[in-house]
Protein backbone atom coordinates (compact mmCIF):
# COMPACT_ATOMS: atom_id res chain seq x y z
CA UNK A 1 0.00 0.00 0.00
CA UNK A 2 1.32 3.44 -0.90
CA UNK A 3 1.96 5.64 2.08
CA UNK A 4 0.26 9.03 2.06
CA UNK A 5 2.78 11.81 2.58
CA UNK A 6 2.08 14.09 5.52
CA UNK A 7 3.66 17.31 6.67
CA UNK A 8 5.99 16.79 9.62
CA UNK A 9 8.37 19.14 11.37
CA UNK A 10 10.82 16.35 12.24
CA UNK A 11 11.77 12.80 11.36
CA UNK A 12 9.72 11.20 14.13
CA UNK A 13 8.03 7.92 13.25
CA UNK A 14 4.66 7.88 14.94
CA UNK A 15 3.22 4.79 16.58
CA UNK A 16 1.35 6.75 19.23
CA UNK A 17 -2.13 6.36 17.79
CA UNK A 18 -4.01 5.85 14.55
CA UNK A 19 -5.45 9.30 15.29
CA UNK A 20 -2.06 10.68 14.27
CA UNK A 21 -2.47 9.55 10.66
CA UNK A 22 -3.85 12.01 8.14
CA UNK A 23 -6.99 11.54 6.11
CA UNK A 24 -7.08 9.12 3.20
CA UNK A 25 -6.89 10.90 -0.20
CA UNK A 26 -10.17 9.29 -1.32
CA UNK A 27 -11.94 10.92 1.61
CA UNK A 28 -10.34 14.29 0.90
CA UNK A 29 -11.41 14.00 -2.74
CA UNK A 30 -14.96 13.18 -1.63
CA UNK A 31 -15.07 16.35 0.46
CA UNK A 32 -14.00 18.41 -2.54
CA UNK A 33 -16.70 16.80 -4.68
CA UNK A 34 -19.28 17.52 -1.99
CA UNK A 35 -18.25 21.17 -1.95
CA UNK A 36 -20.37 22.01 -4.99
CA UNK A 37 -23.63 23.89 -5.12
CA UNK A 38 -26.18 24.38 -2.39
CA UNK A 39 -27.94 21.50 -0.65
CA UNK A 40 -30.25 21.21 2.34
CA UNK A 41 -28.58 21.24 5.73
CA UNK A 42 -28.84 19.25 8.95
CA UNK A 43 -28.84 15.86 7.22
CA UNK A 44 -31.70 16.57 4.83
CA UNK A 45 -29.59 15.89 1.75
CA UNK A 46 -29.25 13.11 -0.80
CA UNK A 47 -25.72 12.19 0.28
CA UNK A 48 -26.81 11.54 3.87
CA UNK A 49 -29.68 9.43 2.59
CA UNK A 50 -27.25 7.40 0.48
CA UNK A 51 -25.02 6.81 3.49
CA UNK A 52 -27.99 5.58 5.52
CA UNK A 53 -28.91 3.18 2.72
CA UNK A 54 -25.29 1.95 2.54
CA UNK A 55 -25.31 1.20 6.26
CA UNK A 56 -28.61 -0.66 6.04
CA UNK A 57 -27.23 -2.80 3.23
CA UNK A 58 -23.96 -3.37 5.05
CA UNK A 59 -25.65 -4.62 8.22
CA UNK A 60 -28.39 -6.47 6.35
CA UNK A 61 -31.25 -4.79 8.17
CA UNK A 62 -33.03 -1.50 8.66
CA UNK A 63 -30.96 0.61 11.06
CA UNK A 64 -31.31 4.14 12.32
CA UNK A 65 -28.01 5.99 11.96
CA UNK A 66 -26.83 9.33 13.31
CA UNK A 67 -23.54 10.94 12.30
CA UNK A 68 -21.38 12.89 14.74
CA UNK A 69 -17.81 14.13 14.68
CA UNK A 70 -16.09 12.61 17.71
CA UNK A 71 -15.91 9.24 19.41
CA UNK A 72 -16.58 10.84 22.78
CA UNK A 73 -19.83 12.31 21.50
CA UNK A 74 -20.82 9.06 19.82
CA UNK A 75 -20.28 6.98 22.96
CA UNK A 76 -21.71 9.45 25.44
CA UNK A 77 -24.80 10.20 23.37
CA UNK A 78 -25.40 6.51 22.69
CA UNK A 79 -25.14 5.69 26.38
CA UNK A 80 -27.50 8.54 27.23
CA UNK A 81 -30.15 6.92 25.04
CA UNK A 82 -29.67 3.55 26.77
CA UNK A 83 -29.26 4.51 30.40
CA UNK A 84 -31.34 6.69 32.77
CA UNK A 85 -29.67 9.03 35.28
CA UNK A 86 -30.19 6.42 38.02
CA UNK A 87 -28.76 3.62 35.89
CA UNK A 88 -25.52 1.69 35.77
CA UNK A 89 -23.20 1.16 32.80
CA UNK A 90 -21.06 -1.97 33.22
CA UNK A 91 -17.78 -2.07 31.28
CA UNK A 92 -14.24 -3.42 31.47
CA UNK A 93 -12.06 -1.55 33.95
CA UNK A 94 -9.73 -0.57 31.10
CA UNK A 95 -12.49 0.58 28.74
CA UNK A 96 -12.23 3.85 26.89
CA UNK A 97 -15.64 5.05 28.12
CA UNK A 98 -14.56 4.92 31.76
CA UNK A 99 -10.93 6.04 31.38
CA UNK A 100 -10.69 8.35 28.38
CA UNK A 101 -13.98 10.20 27.98
CA UNK A 102 -13.51 12.54 30.97
CA UNK A 103 -17.02 12.68 32.49
CA UNK A 104 -18.87 12.89 29.18
CA UNK A 105 -20.89 9.69 29.78
CA UNK A 106 -21.93 10.96 33.21
CA UNK A 107 -22.74 14.39 31.79
CA UNK A 108 -24.84 13.20 28.87
CA UNK A 109 -26.67 10.58 30.93
CA UNK A 110 -27.31 13.22 33.63
CA UNK A 111 -25.49 11.21 36.26
CA UNK A 112 -25.48 7.51 35.43
CA UNK A 113 -22.71 5.52 37.10
CA UNK A 114 -20.07 3.49 35.28
CA UNK A 115 -19.15 0.25 37.02
CA UNK A 116 -15.75 -1.28 36.11
CA UNK A 117 -15.42 -5.05 35.78
CA UNK A 118 -12.04 -6.74 35.53
CA UNK A 119 -11.24 -9.43 33.02
CA UNK A 120 -8.48 -10.83 30.84
CA UNK A 121 -7.42 -9.23 27.56
CA UNK A 122 -9.79 -6.27 27.78
CA UNK A 123 -12.94 -8.38 28.15
CA UNK A 124 -15.12 -8.18 31.27
CA UNK A 125 -15.20 -11.49 33.10
CA UNK A 126 -18.74 -12.64 32.40
CA UNK A 127 -19.21 -14.37 35.77
CA UNK A 128 -18.00 -11.31 37.67
CA UNK A 129 -20.21 -9.16 35.45
CA UNK A 130 -23.25 -11.29 36.21
CA UNK A 131 -22.53 -11.18 39.95
CA UNK A 132 -22.18 -7.39 39.94
CA UNK A 133 -25.43 -6.92 38.03
CA UNK A 134 -27.30 -9.41 40.21
CA UNK A 135 -26.01 -7.76 43.38
CA UNK A 136 -27.22 -4.35 42.23
CA UNK A 137 -30.62 -5.77 41.37
CA UNK A 138 -30.86 -7.42 44.80
CA UNK A 139 -30.36 -4.04 46.47
CA UNK A 140 -33.15 -2.55 44.36
CA UNK A 141 -33.62 1.21 44.56
CA UNK A 142 -30.74 1.51 47.02
CA UNK A 143 -28.29 0.76 44.20
CA UNK A 144 -28.06 1.81 40.58
CA UNK A 145 -30.45 0.15 38.16
CA UNK A 146 -28.34 -2.00 35.80
CA UNK A 147 -29.07 -0.61 32.35
CA UNK A 148 -26.17 -1.13 29.93
CA UNK A 149 -23.31 -3.52 29.24
CA UNK A 150 -20.72 -1.62 27.22
CA UNK A 151 -17.98 -3.49 25.35
CA UNK A 152 -15.09 -2.20 23.25
CA UNK A 153 -14.29 -3.94 19.95
CA UNK A 154 -11.38 -3.95 19.32
CA UNK A 155 -10.59 -3.85 23.04
CA UNK A 156 -8.18 -1.60 24.88
CA UNK A 157 -5.78 -4.55 24.97
CA UNK A 158 -5.75 -4.90 21.18
CA UNK A 159 -7.87 -8.06 21.22
CA UNK A 160 -11.20 -8.60 19.49
CA UNK A 161 -14.56 -10.10 20.37
CA UNK A 162 -15.85 -12.88 18.14
CA UNK A 163 -19.58 -13.22 17.42
CA UNK A 164 -19.81 -16.16 19.84
CA UNK A 165 -18.19 -14.14 22.61
CA UNK A 166 -20.46 -11.17 21.97
CA UNK A 167 -23.50 -13.44 22.03
CA UNK A 168 -22.66 -14.46 25.61
CA UNK A 169 -22.82 -10.81 26.68
CA UNK A 170 -25.91 -10.30 24.53
CA UNK A 171 -27.68 -13.16 26.29
CA UNK A 172 -26.63 -11.80 29.68
CA UNK A 173 -27.95 -8.35 28.82
CA UNK A 174 -31.23 -9.84 27.63
CA UNK A 175 -31.59 -11.97 30.77
CA UNK A 176 -31.21 -8.86 32.93
CA UNK A 177 -33.35 -6.61 30.69
CA UNK A 178 -30.35 -4.46 29.83
CA UNK A 179 -28.99 -3.01 26.61
CA UNK A 180 -25.72 -4.02 24.93
CA UNK A 181 -23.57 -1.21 23.55
CA UNK A 182 -20.36 -1.63 21.58
CA UNK A 183 -17.72 1.08 21.35
CA UNK A 184 -16.46 0.44 17.83
CA UNK A 185 -13.83 3.13 17.45
CA UNK A 186 -11.77 0.36 15.82
CA UNK A 187 -14.71 -1.75 14.67
CA UNK A 188 -13.23 -1.98 11.16
CA UNK A 189 -10.06 -3.56 12.54
CA UNK A 190 -12.03 -5.98 14.69
CA UNK A 191 -14.22 -7.00 11.79
CA UNK A 192 -11.43 -7.87 9.38
CA UNK A 193 -9.62 -9.70 12.17
CA UNK A 194 -12.56 -12.01 12.87
CA UNK A 195 -13.65 -12.44 9.27
CA UNK A 196 -17.25 -12.14 10.46
CA UNK A 197 -19.94 -10.19 8.68
CA UNK A 198 -20.98 -6.80 10.12
CA UNK A 199 -24.36 -8.31 11.01
CA UNK A 200 -22.80 -11.29 12.80
CA UNK A 201 -20.51 -9.02 14.82
CA UNK A 202 -23.36 -6.77 15.96
CA UNK A 203 -27.12 -7.26 16.05
CA UNK A 204 -27.08 -11.00 15.35
CA UNK A 205 -25.01 -11.33 18.54
CA UNK A 206 -27.38 -9.17 20.57
CA UNK A 207 -25.83 -5.72 20.11
CA UNK A 208 -28.42 -2.94 20.42
CA UNK A 209 -26.25 0.05 19.54
CA UNK A 210 -22.86 0.37 17.84
CA UNK A 211 -20.71 3.46 17.79
CA UNK A 212 -18.80 2.88 14.57
CA UNK A 213 -15.66 4.97 14.14
CA UNK A 214 -14.19 6.15 10.86
CA UNK A 215 -11.78 8.77 12.22
CA UNK A 216 -9.10 6.25 13.24
CA UNK A 217 -9.38 4.51 9.86
CA UNK A 218 -8.93 7.30 7.32
CA UNK A 219 -11.58 9.95 7.94
CA UNK A 220 -11.02 13.46 9.26
CA UNK A 221 -13.79 13.53 11.87
CA UNK A 222 -16.70 11.16 11.31
CA UNK A 223 -18.37 8.66 13.63
CA UNK A 224 -21.65 6.77 13.37
CA UNK A 225 -24.16 5.91 16.09
CA UNK A 226 -26.05 2.95 14.65
CA UNK A 227 -29.19 1.70 16.38
CA UNK A 228 -30.21 -1.87 15.64
CA UNK A 229 -32.80 -1.77 18.39
CA UNK A 230 -34.89 1.19 17.34
CA UNK A 231 -36.78 1.46 20.62
CA UNK A 232 -33.79 3.41 21.94
CA UNK A 233 -33.95 6.08 19.24
CA UNK A 234 -36.83 8.06 20.68
CA UNK A 235 -35.68 11.67 21.04
CA UNK A 236 -32.10 10.83 20.00
CA UNK A 237 -32.24 13.49 17.30
CA UNK A 238 -33.01 15.99 20.05
CA UNK A 239 -30.13 14.68 22.15
CA UNK A 240 -27.72 15.18 19.26
CA UNK A 241 -29.00 18.68 18.57
CA UNK A 242 -28.95 19.69 22.25
CA UNK A 243 -25.34 18.52 22.56
CA UNK A 244 -24.21 20.67 19.63
CA UNK A 245 -23.35 17.69 17.44
CA UNK A 246 -25.81 18.22 14.61
CA UNK A 247 -23.80 19.76 11.77
CA UNK A 248 -25.58 22.32 9.65
CA UNK A 249 -23.37 21.42 6.66
CA UNK A 250 -24.08 17.78 7.29
CA UNK A 251 -23.14 16.74 3.76
CA UNK A 252 -19.46 17.04 4.72
CA UNK A 253 -19.93 14.40 7.41
CA UNK A 254 -21.86 12.20 5.00
CA UNK A 255 -19.21 12.66 2.28
CA UNK A 256 -16.55 11.20 4.56
CA UNK A 257 -18.66 8.14 5.39
CA UNK A 258 -19.75 7.67 1.79
CA UNK A 259 -16.11 7.58 0.66
CA UNK A 260 -15.21 5.42 3.66
CA UNK A 261 -17.52 2.67 2.41
CA UNK A 262 -17.00 3.20 -1.34
CA UNK A 263 -15.09 0.31 -2.95
CA UNK A 264 -14.57 -1.13 0.56
CA UNK A 265 -11.99 1.52 1.48
CA UNK A 266 -12.71 0.93 5.17
CA UNK A 267 -11.85 -2.75 4.86
CA UNK A 268 -8.69 -2.12 2.82
CA UNK A 269 -7.48 0.45 5.34
CA UNK A 270 -8.18 -1.82 8.30
CA UNK A 271 -6.53 -4.85 6.69
CA UNK A 272 -3.41 -2.82 6.03
CA UNK A 273 -3.25 -1.47 9.58
CA UNK A 274 -3.76 -4.96 11.01
CA UNK A 275 -1.11 -6.43 8.72
CA UNK A 276 1.38 -3.78 9.83
CA UNK A 277 0.61 -4.57 13.48
CA UNK A 278 1.14 -8.29 12.88
CA UNK A 279 4.46 -7.54 11.15
CA UNK A 280 5.58 -5.37 14.05
CA UNK A 281 4.50 -7.98 16.61
CA UNK A 282 6.42 -10.74 14.84
CA UNK A 283 9.54 -8.61 14.84
CA UNK A 284 9.25 -7.50 18.46
CA UNK A 285 8.71 -11.06 19.64
CA UNK A 286 12.31 -11.82 18.62
CA UNK A 287 13.88 -8.84 20.42
CA UNK A 288 15.87 -9.65 23.54
CA UNK A 289 14.05 -8.62 26.72
CA UNK A 290 10.73 -7.83 25.01
CA UNK A 291 7.51 -9.67 25.78
CA UNK A 292 4.02 -9.26 24.32
CA UNK A 293 1.46 -9.83 27.10
CA UNK A 294 -1.64 -10.02 24.88
CA UNK A 295 -2.40 -11.41 21.43
CA UNK A 296 -2.13 -8.86 18.62
CA UNK A 297 -5.49 -9.22 16.88
CA UNK A 298 -6.11 -5.76 15.45
CA UNK A 299 -3.83 -2.75 15.02
CA UNK A 300 -2.53 -2.22 18.57
CA UNK A 301 0.60 -3.82 19.96
CA UNK A 302 1.40 -3.86 23.66
CA UNK A 303 4.94 -4.69 24.69
CA UNK A 304 6.85 -4.90 27.95
CA UNK A 305 10.48 -3.92 27.45
CA UNK A 306 13.43 -2.69 29.50
CA UNK A 307 13.23 0.97 30.50
CA UNK A 308 16.56 1.71 28.82
CA UNK A 309 15.30 0.28 25.53
CA UNK A 310 12.16 2.44 25.73
CA UNK A 311 14.28 5.53 26.30
CA UNK A 312 16.74 4.72 23.51
CA UNK A 313 13.99 4.00 20.97
CA UNK A 314 12.50 7.40 21.68
CA UNK A 315 15.90 8.99 21.28
CA UNK A 316 16.06 7.40 17.84
CA UNK A 317 12.88 9.17 16.84
CA UNK A 318 10.10 6.69 17.55
CA UNK A 319 6.95 7.89 19.28
CA UNK A 320 4.65 5.59 21.25
CA UNK A 321 2.66 5.67 24.47
CA UNK A 322 3.55 4.44 27.93
CA UNK A 323 0.74 2.16 29.09
CA UNK A 324 -0.22 2.04 32.78
CA UNK A 325 -1.31 -1.61 32.96
CA UNK A 326 2.10 -2.65 34.26
CA UNK A 327 5.63 -1.30 34.63
CA UNK A 328 7.55 -0.67 31.39
CA UNK A 329 4.58 -1.45 29.15
CA UNK A 330 4.16 0.57 25.96
CA UNK A 331 1.49 0.72 23.29
CA UNK A 332 2.22 1.01 19.59
CA UNK A 333 -0.55 1.58 17.04
CA UNK A 334 -0.43 1.16 13.29
CA UNK A 335 -2.73 2.80 10.74
CA UNK A 336 -3.79 2.70 7.10
CA UNK A 337 -0.82 5.00 6.51
CA UNK A 338 1.89 2.94 8.21
CA UNK A 339 4.66 1.89 5.82
CA UNK A 340 6.62 -1.37 5.75
CA UNK A 341 9.92 0.46 6.08
CA UNK A 342 8.76 2.19 9.26
CA UNK A 343 7.99 -1.18 10.82
CA UNK A 344 11.30 -2.66 9.67
CA UNK A 345 13.26 0.36 10.90
CA UNK A 346 11.69 0.03 14.34
CA UNK A 347 12.47 -3.69 14.54
CA UNK A 348 16.08 -3.23 13.40
CA UNK A 349 16.58 -0.45 15.90
CA UNK A 350 15.10 -2.49 18.74
CA UNK A 351 17.42 -5.41 17.96
CA UNK A 352 20.47 -3.18 17.76
CA UNK A 353 19.68 -1.36 20.98
CA UNK A 354 18.85 -4.60 22.82
CA UNK A 355 22.26 -5.94 21.88
CA UNK A 356 21.00 -8.79 19.72
CA UNK A 357 20.88 -9.64 16.07
CA UNK A 358 17.79 -9.81 13.92
CA UNK A 359 16.64 -13.42 13.90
Amino acid sequence: MTRVDTVSSDDTIHFGSDNQAGAHPDILDALIRANTGAVSGYGNDALTQRVEERINALFERECITFLVTTGTAANALALSALCPPWGGIYCHNGAHVINDENTAPEFFTAGARQIPISGAEGKPDIEDLNRAISSAQTHGIHNVKPAVISLTNATECGTVFTPNELACYGDLAKDHHMALHVDGARFSNALVSTGASPAALTWQSGVDVLTFGATKNGAIAAEMVIFFNTRFTEDFAYRRKRSGHLWSKHRFLAAQIDAFFHNDLWLKNARHANAMAARLARGLSTVKGVTLPWPVEANEIFAIMPATLIQQLRQRGFEFYDWPATENMVRLVTSFNTADDEIDHFIRSAHQLAGGQIQ
